[in-house]
């Protein structure tokens, strides 16, 4: 890995690139009815896979830069106030007579999704002409995390200036939805973490058991990604690397279910953070099994007692924890 420092002593940042928006629930009190007013409660948090995974790597004592576009309204507010303690907004751009986006969930009085919108038109925004007038600090990033909110140009444009520039190129898909987005040449990608839903619909396959999973790890290394991770939930994940192995690993049982919003952001996270640690595989995959565990256990999408102290505890925990 190539890391280029900003200043002599000074660390580079981790560069962020995708989403911020503000994540609403509503949770009706009643079996729904359509075409009429409905009683709700309702919360909201702040959320983006990119910002989560900023939030998660800035509490574990990284510089972080979020590069992004947002509105200038109220949801703005919330994120920059709950946001800028963990990383650096100074890069999000000010889009003119647009929202900051929203994922807005309706649940049911079960508790399950009745419907979700999306108002996300403002990513758009975030093209390579964008990002052109930040060059200087994304050249200075020892690594740089890019979720699929951005457009298809854009995924293009940062796999040709990371493999150009030497600089590890970290890929989340959102949603299935977007996995259109993602180039057919990996080759400028060091690491890929997608779950099994969007696997399954890049490759226009079903996989079924833990055999089938391997088939598209290797499908996966040969379009040119150095390392990808299969993830499926309390099934577990399955991690290739460049020297053709390929590991399955199970999940951490977790009996007590509190949220699982931002498991899989904090997943994504403790893969990340042990890995510019230099970690060997299984202690990188153990952190991302970890990280998403103890956020599983916790209300908050990203839990607010994470530190690099914290983590270290939370990997001693299960120190002797068989993950295979």
């Amino acid at each position: 890995m190539t890391t280029v420092l900003n200043e002599e002593n000074q660390k580079s940042p981790i560069i962020c690139i995708g989403g911020v928006n503000v994540d609403k629930k509503l949770y009706a009190k009643n079996e729904i009815v359509s075409k009429t007013s409905n009683p709700v409660k309702s919360s909201q948090t702040v959320g983006g896979v990119a910002r989560n995974i900023a939030e998660n790597l800035g509490r574990l004592g990284e510089e972080v830069i979020m590069l992004s576009v947002r509105g200038n309204d109220s949801d703005w507010l919330d994120i920059d106030q709950l946001s800028s303690p963990f990383m650096n907004l100074d890069y999000v751009a000010k889009i003119e007579n647009s929202s900051t986006g929203s994922y807005t969930a309706v649940l049911d009085k079960n508790g399950d999704l009745s419907i979700a919108l999306a108002d996300m038109d403002i990513f758009d925004h975030l093209t390579p002409e964008l990002l052109s007038k930040n060059i200087d600090i994304l050249i200075k990033a020892k690594c740089i995390v890019l979720d699929l909110n951005c457009p298809s140009e854009t995924v293009d444009f940062l796999c040709s200036f990371a493999s150009k520039h030497h600089i590890p190129l970290v890929i989340i898909p959102v949603s299935t939805p977007k996995m259109n987005r993602l180039p057919k040449d990996l080759s400028g990608v060091n690491w890929l973490i997608v779950n099994k839903s969007e696997t399954e619909a890049f490759m226009n396959i079903t996989i079924d058991d833990k055999e089938d999973r391997k088939d598209p790890v290797k499908k996966w290394l040969e379009l040119g990604v150095q390392n990808v991770i299969v993830t499926d939930g309390s099934n577990g994940v399955i991690a290739g690397g460049a020297n053709g192995e390929i590991h399955s690993y199970r999940a951490i049982e977790t009996p007590e279910v509190v949220d699982v919003t931002g498991a899989g952001d904090s997943f994504c996270s403790g893969v990340i953070y042990s890995w510019l640690q230099r970690g060997e595989l299984d202690h990188i995959i153990k952190s991302g099994l970890v990280n998403a565990h103890k956020t599983i256990l916790s209300k908050s999408t990203v839990r607010q007692e994470l530190s690099p102290k914290q983590f270290e505890l939370d990997m001693e925990e299960f120190s002797n924890e068989t993950i295979y």
